[in-house]
């Protein structure tokens, strides 16, 4: 469930104008900020990603789970790392 995040009156001293709210994506959006009931409205904001040595991206478990992962070797060379299929794909264009 994502995190939607919310802006209302800045001079609130509740919510200071701004909070975050779980929220399933079909859920239509707030109106009114559940601590104040001041007005409010959605603010689009940057996903988290995440980035780094995860062990849901180490081969044995891409593979496991059915996916396929290539390297880049050269120009339009890749080698097969982990998972199903060819063992090099080369781009012949």
């Amino acid at each position: 469930m994502p995190i939607v995040e919310y802006r209302g009156h800045p001079d609130c001293p509740l919510c200071g104008g701004r909070f975050e709210h779980w929220q399933k994506l079909g859920e239509p959006d707030l109106e009114k900020c559940p601590r104040c009931a001041a007005p409010v409205r959605r603010v689009i904001s940057a996903p988290a990603v995440h980035r780094g040595d995860s062990h849901l991206l180490r081969e044995s478990n891409l593979a496991r789970h059915g996916f396929t992962q290539y390297r880049k070797v050269g120009k339009g060379v890749y080698e097969k790392t982990a998972g199903e299929g060819p063992p090099v794909i080369r781009d012949e264009s």
